[in-house]
């Protein structure tokens, strides 16, 4: 990127090239994730990194980064192209870690923090790290096969301290040259490593440069650097590290992260003591804050952007959160997948007011359709499948070359197998994921419809719709549902729902098979429902 830190950045896309295909990228941008890093020493002082119980400067985090990338290579033979697999919950070493290894060139893997030994074993057969970084409480997961392994409860401060005068790490990368390994969410099937490039981090950083100075046009009077993000999402998830580590590096901004599980009462004293200004938050921690009845004995008066993202939502849902949550109500939403690295489509407050569930329009940079199973583009108003295209599309999955052939075309359009429909604003509405479809005699119900009319019940805390094999009509529609109030009726409960799905839904889509749960539904680190684990 030309525009160096604290200088006014252009934020115009023009069409270039990219694998073959053409796509609109920012004009001034970075070109590699190094170039990042070192712009970054301009902040100094600055606090980058900051928790409870600590604050880490971009000055020092430079010179730690400096100390570590040189100790990968020179200790561990670290080089360009090579996997350092990072298996560990969310921590400075875990930051530092990604940025000195995109550094030099290698490739960082997220590691989900929650998989098992067999998850976890799978992963690493799948890239064949040169060397793992863990911590204590996932070293004991590692196969016998690991050679080389970093602790990070172990070895990281002495490997980010032993080489203080290093220089800052460089590498002759290409701009789609691969930089991090990040799997899907495996809600269906074995997960895949999307692999995303120096391009994509570094558009995405574009793309919250571009939101900065849109912001600032519509009066936002807190200027790019002084704003601090919460991060409480896992840092293996695009969420996390795409649209917080990365950004806040390159702008100058703070990154507020939560250190262990999910604690409304920590996370509400973070955003107290680091003045947080915008938290983006997966629906399950938005769901523990309204059951969190000491919300407002914390001080948020600086909290003054709240998203949601991840997980789908209901416009019910996201009403209680506007009436009992005192810094939700400018709340916006978005959609993204991890094969995205960002959101693909925002929804600004306007946006759930005219247009209640929508999704809202494509950001800058994303081309978007709507096409039907032969590939023609769909007018307004009409279903199909959701089909986008932009510098931020992955690359491709790790050595699988028929998930990317069946996910991204030679246009470099990326089909995302989920449904929807634009109204005539050009906002996106989503329906379903393709694959959670369930036919029953020839007719289409969409789970999320299902789900969203049964979640606006008053019983009803959350519920997943799910196939239940039929012999005549193939499929039927079933339902597990969990209860706001422990102890109550299943018969009852049961009878009421269904009398009420069927005031609001086609006689076809109405639940035949009912389950009323005792516990939460199963959730992976993003906030979705993980539907192979939940039986009807």
């Amino acid at each position: 990127m030309s525009a160096t830190a604290g200088t006014t950045v252009n934020n115009e896309l023009v069409v270039e090239d990219v694998l073959g295909a053409p796509v609109q990228v920012f004009a001034d941008r970075f070109r590699a994730l190094h170039e990042v890093l070192a712009a970054s020493v301009a902040h100094g002082d600055r606090p980058y990194l900051v928790t409870l119980d600590s604050t880490l400067t971009f000055a020092e985090h430079a010179r730690r980064v400096s100390s570590l990338a040189h100790a990968l290579r020179t200790e561990y033979d670290v080089r360009p192209g090579d996997r350092v697999a990072i298996a560990a919950a969310n921590s400075q070493a875990w930051v530092e870690t990604f940025w000195a290894t995109v550094s030099i060139g290698a490739i960082a893997v997220g590691c989900n923090a929650w998989w098992s030994g067999r998850e976890l074993e799978n992963a690493l057969e799948l890239v064949r790290p040169a060397v793992v970084v863990v911590d204590e409480r996932r070293r004991a997961l590692l196969p016998a096969t690991v050679a080389d392994v970093i602790g990070i409860d172990t070895d990281h401060e002495r490997l980010a301290t032993a080489h203080p005068d290093a220089p800052l790490p460089h590498a002759e990368v290409g701009e789609d040259d691969p930089a991090v390994i990040l799997f899907t969410s495996g809600t269906s099937g074995r997960p895949k490593g999307a692999v995303h490039t120096h391009r994509n981090l570094c558009s995405v950083l574009g793309f919250h440069r571009s939101m900065d100075a849109m912001a600032a046009q519509y009066g936002d009077p807190v200027a790019p650097q002084d704003k601090v993000y919460l991060l409480a999402m896992p840092l293996f998830h695009v969420g996390s590290l795409h649209n917080l580590v990365v950004p806040r590096l390159a702008i100058g901004s703070t990154a507020a992260m939560h250190v262990g599980a999910f604690d409304p009462a920590r996370v509400l004293q973070l955003v107290q003591d680091a003045r947080v200004t915008h938290w983006g938050a997966v629906p399950t921690m938005a769901n523990r804050l309204l059951d969190f009845d000491r919300v407002r004995d914390y001080d948020t008066s600086s909290l003054y952007a709240f998203s949601l993202a991840s997980a789908p939502s209901s416009t019910a849902f996201k009403e209680r959160l506007r009436t009992h949550l005192p810094f939700a109500g400018a709340l916006v939403d978005s959609y993204g997948l991890t094969e995205s690295c960002t959101a693909v489509a925002l929804a600004t407050p306007l946006d759930l007011a005219e247009a209640p569930g929508t999704l809202g329009t494509p950001i800058i940079g994303v081309e978007m359709e709507v096409r039907d199973a032969l590939g023609n583009v769909l007018p307004a108003g009409e279903e199909g499948e959701i089909c986008v295209r932009s510098a931020y599309n992955m690359l491709g999955y790790w050595e699988n070359p028929d998930a990317t052939a069946a996910a991204l075309d030679d246009a470099r359009w990326l089909h995302t197998g989920d449904i929807g429909t634009f109204d005539d604003k050009g906002r996106i509405r989503l329906s379903a994921r393709r694959s959670d479809l369930i036919i029953r005699g020839g007719e289409n119900v969409y789970p999320a419809e299902v789900e969203g009319l049964l979640i606006e019940h008053p019983a009803v805390r959350e519920c997943v719709v799910l196939a239940s094999p039929h012999d005549d009509l193939g499929q039927e529609v079933g339902v597990v549902v969990v209860p706001v109030e422990a102890g109550v009726d299943p018969d009852q409960l049961v009878a009421e729902l269904r009398e009420y799905a069927a005031a609001g839904l086609a006689h076809y889509k109405v639940p035949t098979h009912w389950r009323v749960a005792s516990e939460p539904l199963p959730r992976n680190a993003t906030g979705k429902v993980v539907r192979p684990a939940v039986s009807l």
